[in-house]
């Protein structure tokens, strides 16, 4: 199934988006709304994530990793940036503070709930830290370097690392 999502994405048929939100839409929302901290906002970086994929859909080179990985890096680098935003500070300081965890359906949803958290911590120390930070907290990667005082490049290769990790647990293999 992936493999026909990346070739309908790559000749941008228009299947390929429908296919792409509901294999990944729920997940890159809830990655979202944990950086951003706002549904509106959430749901507009979430739509912009696809839209660029289906701009960049021609990019993705399978070897270089999954499609899902692929599809979050572009998810949170498109969060952060919006964090970065004037809109985003203004409506930080006006917004109530609601609950951050949701599915598309409304209804409340935790890490625990699809076993996020618990594939995690089930990690290393070393890439658990590195999830945490990057992937529910926001952090950009020379942030992380700079926080637990390791060379950018090393926190670039464990993400890469701890990314395939977790995915391989999530799927119900394990690798190490």
């Amino acid at each position: 199934m992936q493999a026909n999502i990346i070739q309908l994405l790559k000749t941008q048929d228009s299947a390929a988006i429908a296919q792409l939100y509901d294999a990944y839409g729920g997940a890159l929302y809830f990655i979202v709304l944990r950086i951003v901290s706002s549904k509106e906002l959430a749901q507009q970086v979430t739509q912009d994530t696809f839209l660029k994929a289906w701009h960049h859909g021609a990019n993705y080179d399978e070897s270089k990793g999954r499609l899902f990985t692929w599809l979050l890096n572009i998810a949170r680098n498109t969060a952060i940036d919006a964090t970065r935003t004037a809109h985003f500070n203004h409506s930080r300081k006006t917004e109530s503070i609601e609950c951050l965890n949701h599915t598309s359906g409304g209804e409340a949803l935790n890490l625990d709930t699809i076993g996020l958290r618990e594939v995690v911590y089930k990690m290393e120390d070393k890439y658990k830290i590195l999830i945490e930070l990057v992937y529910f907290n926001g952090y950009t990667q020379e942030k992380v370097a700079e926080e637990i005082g390791v060379p950018l490049g090393t926190v670039k290769s464990r993400l890469r690392c701890a990314i395939s990790i977790t995915a391989s647990m999530v799927n119900g293999q394990r690798f190490w």
